[in-house]
């Protein structure tokens, strides 16, 4: 019997498209995975081979504390964040759809602003000489300006702005996808609307608020620019402490072990997320 060539058994298995764009797939995966993976060996070997790197985050207290920092913040933000993009998201399914336009229109421009130009937004806004302290001192409200910038308030402000759009589109996503024959059932048995909510509504919407809380704290890890403009240097954030031991300290090795342990973390986040939610919708897509 004669053996089949090589060619067509790639064409029995595989179909012709993927062999044209077969080697650009590779170099696309190469230039990908080929920076990751340098990354990882530098956690393990600068400026020593071993696991160096990796017991700072035991001996090093200062370390510690930046993880602490950037995990409770990342916290705040996630629960304020979520907490405004459900009501936003439950008043734009229950609008009409007029107001249902108008108000995803000005979601959507939300998107298309800078975060540096919202960021020196809300610090010439919030500044000691910002236009909120000036307001305050001029109704006699206040006497001195208060501190709003350069601490966690800052931060939390400016993260919490910037995050709520991404909190709304997974749980607009599931909302729209609910049965509202099921809640037209609960309040047609004598449930009154706050009965409703609680016990109909809101466990239903539970994927929803677990894949927005879980996206927005993901996107929350990375902040760089917000952090380091509203908090001025006195809120340290790994993202912005990685840039420090990269270009001033020139400890590369801890850089590559927290960018590493970011990486890791963001990949068990975005597997629990796709447990309750398909990771396309979380970002905006179809539900379906």
């Amino acid at each position: 019997m004669r053996s089949c060539p090589l060619p067509q058994m790639l064409r029995k298995y595989i179909a012709p498209g993927w062999l044209l764009i077969a080697p650009f797939l590779l170099l696309l995966l190469a230039l990908y995975f080929g920076p990751i993976l340098n990354i990882l060996w530098l956690s393990f070997t600068d400026p020593t081979p071993g696991l160096e790197n990796y017991e700072k985050l035991i001996t090093s207290d200062s370390l510690a504390r930046i993880i602490w920092t950037t995990v409770r913040v990342c916290l705040l933000t996630t629960g304020f964040s979520v907490l405004i993009g459900y009501c936003i998201a439950y008043a734009m399914v229950h609008a009409n759809q007029k107001k249902q336009n108008a108000m995803l229109a000005l979601l959507l421009i939300s998107f298309w602003i800078s975060v540096l130009v919202r960021t020196f937004s809300w610090l010439m806004l919030l500044g000691t000489n910002g236009l909120l302290n000036n307001s305050l001192e001029a109704l006699n409200i206040i006497s001195e300006p208060i501190a709003f910038v350069r601490n966690e308030l800052g931060v939390l402000i400016g993260m919490v702005h910037y995050m709520v759009p991404y909190a709304v589109l997974p749980l607009l996503a599931n909302m729209q996808g609910l049965d509202t024959r099921v809640i037209q059932a609960s309040r047609n048995l004598g449930a009154t609307g706050g009965q409703t909510f609680r016990k109909v509504y809101l466990p239903l919407t539970k994927p929803g608020l677990v894949a927005s809380s879980l996206l927005v704290f993901i996107l929350s890890l990375g902040f760089y620019v917000t952090p380091a403009i509203l908090g001025g240097g006195k809120v340290l954030m790994v993202a912005e402490y990685i840039s420090v031991q990269l270009l001033v300290t020139l400890k590369w090795g801890t850089a590559a072990m927290l960018a590493a342990l970011m990486l890791f973390g963001v990949m068990a986040l975005l597997y629990i997320m796709s447990r309750f939610m398909k990771l396309s919708t979380a970002f905006g897509g179809a539900s379906s």
